[in-house]
């Protein structure tokens, strides 16, 4: 038996603006992420005002899927994806945001990949909004610090609803929504929301202000959908790293539980409908003045979401006394009581590697709130090798995955889970997010592309990409 039911929707994730390229192409409009510059581990990426001549923007080319959409879905189809999720550019849609009006070549174009996925027996499983906001939405508006962005992603999400509903069954409002709680890092607020926040400002004040529009936009979206078409499964996304305490000590114990509001205050309302009380005790014990109109509950109250999608990665630990004086990547630097885990492993960008954790966080998301799950995200970062006659050997990967993949079993047939799918991140090689790298690869398939932008585009099948079409076509039955 191998633990996973039949239909089981194996898969693999990507995001627009990280592997389609033709940032310009078709009408679409600048998202932004198309002012971001290269960084590298340990250098951040820059923010440009608009787009700079002779600046080189990794995501405007990214691996040019724009232009190859129909050789890759070939060879995802060789691969035996099942589905695969991707995103649907904003910018390609309603170039400005506040257009009245889509733009029909963009449309057009995610009618062709659709169409192209399902002639191949592969299901989309698409997210609305992953880091692609319109760019003129943050630059004139202030992103989604300001309600009017509400009723504009309505607006998309029922242009997308009403084009694709025969084509898509699978959607997600936004893509890991709670980054933006790590209000120390301007990236995740301004890729999530498109806000940046004043030297005079409250990031923590601006950062629930701008979530309550998104929630307020999520569940927007979602009541669109269902009365659009109510067979249409439209779920949150979040990233889960699970924190565990230190030591049995109390106060580790109460510290790693308080830390998991980071984790948990976007899906308690995304699948509640309606804010926990802990957040509401630190708007009262904070001063926070979160504008809400007398009608939100009720639209949070009406826009649950069907499933709970997430990304798992690594955990991390708190320790109640810690200080944790580390910026880079290899304590969790969300918390400032981070500290390192003495009995797991890491990645060569400091992410530990912990499969255990995955069934941990199914069973506390699955017990928390009573839905089917589906991991959209996960996978190894890496610097893969090239050997001299063009093989990749990534059994550092493959590792990981089946690792992983043996924990999402036994949360399943253990602990009877209700899991929907699985999708491993970088399904093919990308631009990273945080850094615009292409050197950290995630892929099962290779792209020949540097972090100069340098690079023929050529894909190669990696080691894992046989060892994943196995897995699926055994249905995890062979590991």
């Amino acid at each position: 038996m191998s633990g996973f039911p039949e239909g089981f929707l194996w898969g693999g994730a990507v995001a627009a603006h990280q592997f389609e390229g033709g940032w310009d192409a078709g009408g679409k409009g600048p998202n932004v992420v198309d002012v971001l510059t290269a960084g590298a581990h340990g250098v951040p990426r820059r923010l440009t005002d608009s787009v700079e001549p002779g600046t080189f923007y990794p995501n405007h080319e990214a691996i040019d899927f724009y232009h190859r959409f129909r050789s890759d879905i070939a060879l995802f189809a060789e691969l035996g994806l099942r589905c695969f999720r991707t995103s649907i550019s904003w910018a390609r849609i309603f170039p400005r945001g506040d257009e009245t009006e889509p733009n029909e070549e963009g449309l057009a174009f995610y009618d062709a990949v659709f169409d192209e996925l399902i002639a191949h027996g592969i299901a989309p499983v698409i997210t609305l909004s992953h880091f692609e906001l319109p760019l003129h939405l943050a630059r004139e508006y202030g992103g989604f610090r300001n309600r009017a962005l509400v009723e504009l992603f309505a607006r998309f999400a029922e242009v997308c609803f009403r084009r694709y509903r025969h084509k898509v069954r699978y959607w997600m409002t936004f893509n890991e929504i709670n980054n933006q709680m790590d209000t120390d890092n301007w990236l995740f607020l301004w890729t999530n929301s498109g806000v940046l926040v004043g030297p005079e400002e409250n990031a923590r004040e601006v950062m629930f202000q701008t979530a309550h529009h998104e929630l307020l936009a999520s569940a927007r979206a979602v009541a669109i959908g269902h009365a659009i078409d109510p067979d249409l499964q439209i779920g949150a996304m979040v990233s889960h790293v699970p924190i565990y305490p230190f030591s049995c000590d109390p106060q580790d114990v109460m510290a790693a539980q308080i830390a998991m509001r980071q984790r948990f205050f976007f899906p308690d309302v995304q699948v509640r409908g309606a804010y926990p009380a802990y957040a509401l005790k630190e708007f009262e014990r904070e001063g926070y003045r979160i504008a809400m109109d007398p009608q939100d509950a009720q639209i949070l109250a009406a826009g649950t979401v069907d499933y709970l999608g997430f990304s798992y990665y690594m955990s991390t630990v708190v320790k109640a006394d810690a200080v944790n004086e580390n910026t880079g990547e290899s304590v969790d630097f969300t918390l400032p009581n981070g500290v390192p885990n003495p009995y797991l492993t890491a990645s060569d960008w400091g992410w530990q590697i912990d499969p255990v954790g995955l069934r941990y966080t199914l069973n506390t998301l699955s017990e928390r709130y009573q839905l089917p799950l589906f991991i959209v995200e996960n996978g190894f970062g890496a610097v893969d090798v090239v050997a001299d006659d063009g093989t990749i050997d990534d059994a550092e990967r493959i590792d990981y995955l089946r690792a992983h993949i043996e924990a999402m079993r036994d949360a399943i047939d253990q602990d009877g889970v209700d899991l929907i799918g699985y999708t491993p991140w970088g399904i093919i090689d990308l631009v990273s997010f945080t850094t615009g790298e292409m050197r950290k690869r995630y892929g099962m398939i290779h792209v020949d592309r540097d972090n100069e932008g340098h690079g023929t585009l050529a894909r190669t099948r990696k080691r894992s990409f046989g060892w994943y079409r196995d897995v699926i076509a055994a249905n995890g039955a062979a590991l």
